[in-house]
């Protein structure tokens, strides 16, 4: 069985522009991109800490070392430059691949340099399958 689990996180990214005449998508910067693991047109789940929306959309690739975050599209209408986001990218794992996954986390400054790297540990698969095992009673 598959399940969809965080794969990687940029927490409180900025959004530096909104173009809604743009083609959709999220230009995120390149250096990010990698820093993450995040690749052009994976889906993203993104959401503004403003007011509250969530939309997804797919990734293009910006130019490196410019902290772009640009919303494009129609989702430019959810956000404006300055709004804080958190863009979450999931993936579909099996047990064994989650257990050996730990999620790449940046933390941004308001200026989209990384002010910190984390990595969430899995919960070990045994008490998963244990609490699949208690909830089916």
């Amino acid at each position: 069985m598959l399940r969809p689990v965080l794969y990687c996180k940029l927490h409180q990214a900025c959004v530096t522009q909104a173009d809604p005449e743009y083609v959709g998508s999220i230009t995120i910067d390149a250096d990010l991109l990698a820093a993450c693991g995040l690749r052009v047109n994976d889906r993203v789940l993104i959401a503004n800490c403003r007011n509250g929306a969530r939309f997804e959309t797919y990734v293009f690739r910006g130019e490196p070392g410019s902290g772009i975050i640009g919303i494009n599209g129609a989702a430019a209408l959810l956000t404006e430059p300055g709004d804080r986001v958190i863009i979450l990218h999931f993936a579909q794992m099996t047990e064994a691949e989650y257990a050996e996954h730990h999620p790449a986390v940046l933390v941004m400054n308001e200026d989209n340099s990384i002010a910190e790297t984390l990595q969430y540990d899995p919960d070990p698969v045994p008490d998963a399958v244990q609490y699949a095992s208690n909830a089916a009673l």
